[in-house]
């Protein structure tokens, strides 16, 4: 492989947009990052503005460009990784989109959920998608817009409109509307497609009311999914490389083998589990979905999905405002000798896997007068690793024990975090040198497409150990820890 050849990472987040230049190597030559407002227009609703989304894509991604072309960087190639669900419906005349972007954590379809299952829907939806009904995922949202948008129907129904999640947004925007598609994983979190089948899904479509016209095409995760309008970039660049955020950070984790299990610790927490090119059904409401698309084979995974753990610090930040930074928050937890019997449950936008209560809130327990903002920081990194217990555990039942996890993303460089997690899961935790591997992945995928990998095994080559973390804790203080939180989770969910 030539070594002056580099990728542009466009991973586009919850809470912000970044734009990295990876060298073949695996290594970060420039970085540019944007946080974007987030929009909360009622309880439970949660919004963005799709051009902030698109303003801040374009404005990290020159600036990553400008600062690797003054090192000589060579970018050859383009992978996109995005924030799952979160829906956008554009007009394709325009590419205007006719509301704001609907985000996977908004709850405002709980009920239309509630009255699907009550009519036994879900079996259905389950055994066709792997996916449950919940609000999380983009077919209830698509039908929200469609018929609370004056005219939006009749567009759509004229074949006016387009439906992407933010990859196929950004898609759009970048080949100046000559592309509208998207890859398998995006489309596997929709509720509309069909992941035996690998197409989206007539019945479906017609239980959410849903024109086939708003679709995109689908690809594999590595495919041809055109090239950047000039005027982007100064130059035409191809697209190469498509994966939801989750997917996108196992594949750059290289958890290409079946029982290779990672967890990504950002605005929420997800557990990835590679299956192989068998879909596993879980007992305990673990999400079935595909973990990635290659020369069109499918390589499946299951999933344990929590809303909020990254957004959980960011809300002391900015909603307490009881820290400055994030980086704070390893010294306050690691002054305190114990938690004091204070929990926190960041159930703001509900409970996700194993329990899938959309109308729990958040709720702290256990306060007294001698508590304070130390004590509320550790909960709320507490929560984190607690949360993540309660998806091994539900693996565990459906006969899956890891013997170590793979950590990413930004929480991660907590030592303190990863030492407790380590300590509530009894299981070796293993950080890798890149630790924001979901922008890795996206860039490994598109450089598979482009050549300049051969194949996964020259991926695997470049993942490299930044440290193992070992449990120390006795097994009286995990259990007492653990059965404090797991009375924590009952009165959240009954409250």
């Amino acid at each position: 492989m030539s070594e002056n050849q580099h990728i542009l990472s466009i991973d586009q987040g919850t809470t912000s947009s970044r734009a990295i230049i990876f060298d073949v190597k695996g290594n970060n030559i420039a970085t540019s990052q944007q946080e974007f407002p987030q929009v909360f227009p009622e309880d439970g609703w949660v919004e963005h503005d799709p051009e902030a989304i698109w303003s801040s894509t374009l404005e990290v991604s020159r600036e990553a460009l400008k600062s690797a072309q003054t090192k000589g960087a060579n970018v050859v190639t383009i992978g996109i990784t995005n924030q799952r669900e979160t829906t956008v419906i554009w007009e394709r005349s325009t590419g205007t989109p006719i509301y704001n972007a609907i985000v996977w954590q908004d709850r405002r379809t709980a009920d239309l959920c509630s009255k699907l299952k009550e009519q036994n829907h879900e079996e259905k939806v389950t055994a066709k998608t792997g996916l449950l009904l919940d609000p999380y995922f983009s077919a209830t949202k698509v039908a929200w817009i469609l018929d609370n948008v004056d005219g939006a129907r009749e567009k759509a129904e004229r074949g006016e409109l387009a439906f992407g999640t933010i990859d196929s947004f950004l898609l759009w925007r970048l080949t100046d509307g000559q592309v509208h598609a998207t890859d398998a994983t995006n489309a596997s979190r929709t509720m509309l497609y069909n992941i035996h089948d690998l197409k989206w899904d007539n019945d479906l479509l017609e239980l959410f009311n849903i024109p086939a016209s708003l679709l995109p095409e689908v690809k594999d995760s590595a495919a041809d999914f055109g090239t950047t309008s000039a005027d982007i970039f100064g130059a035409p660049i191809p697209i190469q490389g498509i994966a939801g955020d989750q997917q996108a950070a196992s594949f750059g984790q290289t958890c290409y083998d079946a029982g290779d299990i990672k967890s990504t610790y950002g605005t929420g927490c997800f557990v990835l589990l590679n299956t192989g090119e068998k879909p596993l059904a879980s007992k305990n409401r673990l999400l079935t979905t595909i973990g990635y698309r290659i020369n069109g084979k499918t390589s499946y995974a299951l999933e344990g999905a929590i809303f909020v753990s990254g957004a959980a610090v960011q809300w002391l930040r900015d909603g307490l405002k009881i820290i400055k930074s994030a980086s704070e928050t390893e010294a306050m937890a690691r002054n305190l000798p114990d938690n004091k019997g204070v929990y926190l449950v960041p159930a703001f936008t509900g409970l996700g896997a194993p329990f899938w209560d959309p109308h729990a809130r958040g709720s702290i327990y256990g306060l007294t007068r001698d508590s304070g903002p130390e004590e509320i920081v550790r909960a709320t990194l507490e929560a984190v690793c607690y949360q993540t217990r309660d998806l091994f555990e539900a693996m565990a039942d459906d006969g899956i024990e890891p013997k170590a996890l793979k950590v990413d993303g930004g929480m991660v460089a907590n030592n303190w975090v990863m030492q407790f997690l380590s300590d509530t899961l009894n299981l070796e935790v293993d950080r890798p040198a890149v630790a924001e591997t979901t922008a890795l992945g996206a860039a490994y995928l598109a450089g598979l497409q482009h050549g300049i990998y051969k194949s996964l095994d020259d991926i695997k080559e470049n993942w490299k150990l930044d440290r193992s973390f070992t449990p120390v804790m006795d097994e009286a203080t995990r259990k007492q820890n653990l059965a404090g939180w797991d009375l924590a989770i009952k009165r959240t969910q009954y409250q």
